[in-house]
């Protein structure tokens, strides 16, 4: 029950005027926030009397606003109300759908960073919220109001003089997951432009040649259910509910020692172990299987263009860190195919790159080249950047946590490993510049264009420093003119 009677499928009692009676809290108060936002623009020149008239009136269309005037008490109780409106308004389900069953098949609600934190356990921290964009934000409105479209929730009034306005249900313009997910998919920021010259065999070679950093593919809300689908497994890791070598947390003896790991589909040795076992992967160990929220991350790496189809990853590895703990200068092993990926959560941290990264302390690198991965960011490591040159990341300023997703060489599987067969036949999809136009299946002729072939994952947003567009096609020959045909056979026959 909201302030003032109202719930969240009808407006507070308070509210008399018959227009704002056609919608919700939940549009109302989004109503509020976003006039409330521009007021000062909108109010730009007017007099103090206009702009009192335009405040109180913004003011009054969010319910709790409303309440608040009768009280001081009733203020501090639309105060807490108010907070867990403001988690359940949001509330998401994914453009794949899945998403909303989150690890156990329950919906969860969306938690703003400045109100709430990822409870129950001493050890998390607050999940940062991203800042959304345009299409997260009318994905997760339209999914989250998917019942009041059925009842139909937009009311309208008559303007002409003397007819008494009623509300008329309507229906919202709604799009199919399909839509959603192009928009989302289309509004991918990816830089492939990374580059650092270093010398290598006597040869100044890129060695950052292969890098790519995807951004935006998670939303808030999907960066929230897999922050605590990691969180749940970890509990279930220390209270001895996962596989032996599935979940390790190593005694913190140092500063950077003491990160926790969380394999899933093969265990890998990071060194030689007690039993003489050289690093890689260890083909007599078993670990859990990759989670189903695990494997939505996986179909959306591919799908959105981030991981070829075919190096669908069939292993992954989760890393927890603390305040200071990091990951020492390697390359991964060859166990493992390129490319593979990490997917950062939590906070932002820095990956340093070089052939040659030096140890300045415990925790602290150096190294040519450094790169910050933003929350909810995916680096995908191939090529040279994930061969020749080393990567390591050093002690972080706070809390982290990184997914490595990777497909590991058939010869080196476990022994009895079994493909996921939801993850088999994977398609990426398809860029509308790249659909055919109408519904003619007529053939037509290649024609010449002046114009340049640029792919839409390259293209450069210039104020942001993404990637320049590469142009794939080669220039025209010249193809001589008439006079000049005329004159080479008028110097033939003088021959």
């Amino acid at each position: 029950m909201i302030n003032g009677g109202a719930t969240q499928d009808h407006p507070p009692d308070d509210i008399t005027d018959p227009f704002l009676r056609g919608f919700n809290v939940s549009d109302l108060q989004t109503a509020s926030e976003f006039l409330s936002h521009w007021l000062p623009f909108l109010s730009q020149d007017l007099c103090d009397h206009c702009t009192h008239l335009i405040s109180e009136r913004v003011r009054s269309i969010n319910p709790s606003e409303i309440q608040a005037s009768t009280s001081q008490r009733d203020l501090d109780g639309d105060i807490d109300n108010e907070d867990n409106h403001d988690i359940n308004d949001t509330e998401d389900t994914n453009s794949l759908g899945s998403w909303k069953d989150g690890v156990n098949g329950a919906s969860e609600p969306i938690e703003e960073s400045s109100r709430a934190e990822i409870a129950q356990s001493p050890e998390r921290v607050k999940s940062p919220r991203p800042r959304m964009s345009w299409a997260d934000m009318a994905q997760e409105e339209l999914d989250a109001d998917e019942e009041e479209e059925a009842r139909g929730k937009v009311g309208s009034h008559s303007g002409r003089t003397g007819e008494t306005s009623e509300v008329k249900p309507t229906r919202k313009t709604e799009l199919s997951r399909e839509q959603r997910e192009h928009i989302r998919f289309n509004n991918v920021r990816r830089k492939k432009d990374f580059i650092c010259l270093e010398r290598v065999n006597g040869k100044f070679v890129n060695i950052l040649d292969g890098l790519e950093l995807h951004c935006d593919i998670f939303s808030a809300v999907e960066q929230k259910k897999i922050v605590d689908c990691v969180y749940d497994l970890q509990e279930k890791g220390k209270n001895g509910k996962l596989k032996e070598r599935t979940f390790t947390a190593p005694h913190k003896w140092m500063r950077g020692k003491g990160r926790v790991t969380i394999q899933f589909g093969c265990c890998y040795n990071y060194a030689t172990d007690k039993n003489g076992n050289p690093p890689g992967i260890l083909q007599n160990e078993l670990v859990d299987p990759i989670p189903s929220l695990f494997k939505l991350i996986i179909k959306r790496l591919i799908k959105w263009h981030v991981l070829p189809p075919t190096c669908v990853p069939d292993s992954c590895i989760v890393n927890i860190y603390d305040e200071g703990d990091c990951i020492p200068p390697h390359i991964d092993n060859h166990d493992f195919l390129r490319p593979f990926c990490t997917v950062s959560f939590l906070s932002e941290c820095k990956i340093l790159f070089g052939t040659n990264l030096k140890i300045e302390g415990p925790g602290e690198f150096s190294g040519a080249f450094e790169i910050p991965l933003p929350v909810g960011s995916v680096l995908v490591l191939n090529g040279n950047g994930a061969d020749v040159a080393k990567h390591c990341v050093p002690a972080v300023p706070t809390k982290r946590i990184s997914i490595t997703f990777r497909k590991m060489d058939e010869s080196k599987r476990p022994v009895g490993f079994i493909p996921e067969p939801d993850l088999q036949g994977l398609v990426p999809l398809v860029y509308e510049s790249d659909k055919p136009k109408g519904d003619s299946n007529i053939c037509k002729p290649n024609r010449p264009s002046n114009r340049q072939n640029i792919r839409r994952d390259d293209i450069k947003d210039g104020s942001r420093g993404y990637a320049q567009p590469r142009f794939y096609s080669q220039t025209r020959q010249q193809v001589p003119s008439s006079a000049n045909g005329r004159r080479t056979r008028l110097q033939q026959i003088e021959k």
